[in-house]
Formats: structure tokens, C-alpha cells, sequence
């Protein structure tokens, strides 16, 4: 993982920043990593990513459900019964 090294940062920004940790129950690293990535506009929350993959998941489902797939049971039973 990269490491970003800040110098010169203004006394009022650490401040914020170690107030906001302080409050969110955080370290000063993870904050400023939050507070980086909402500027940015990234998304570090996974439950969110989660549930966008599993309505894409969904929605591709959805193109082939006119196909009839195997039960994977009687697939693997026929394997076992050579």
C-alpha cells in the first residue's frame, strides 16, 4: 500500500482533522484518509460497493432467465454413478 507523506500542513487543518478523528472514534491516518476520498469522491464504504455489484449481478441474471439451467445435483449424481 502507498504511503503519502505530508509536510508543511497548516496547523489548522491538523486540527480539524484530529477533531473529526477524536469525534468518529477514529486514528488521525484514517480520517484523513476518509476525509481524501470523500474530496476525491471515492467510495470506500464495501457495504455500499456490495449491494451496487449485487443489483448488477441481478440485472444480468435477468438477460438470461429465459434459459433453463441444470440442477447441479443431477449433474454431479450422473458424474458419480459412471
Amino acid at each position: 500500500m502507498p504511503i503519502l507523506q505530508v509536510r508543511d500542513l497548516p496547523e489548522q487543518i491538523y486540527q480539524k482533522l484530529k477533531e473529526q478523528a477524536i469525534k468518529e472514534q477514529r486514528s488521525i491516518t484514517q480520517q484523513a484518509i476518509i476525509t481524501l476520498a470523500k474530496g476525491l469522491e471515492i467510495e470506500l464504504n464495501s457495504v455500499n460497493k456490495r449491494k451496487r455489484l449485487l443489483s448488477i449481478i441481478k440485472e444480468e441474471a435477468n438477460l438470461y432467465s429465459e434459459y433453463e439451467l441444470s440442477n447441479p445435483v443431477d449433474l454431479i449424481r450422473e458424474d458419480r454413478n459412471r
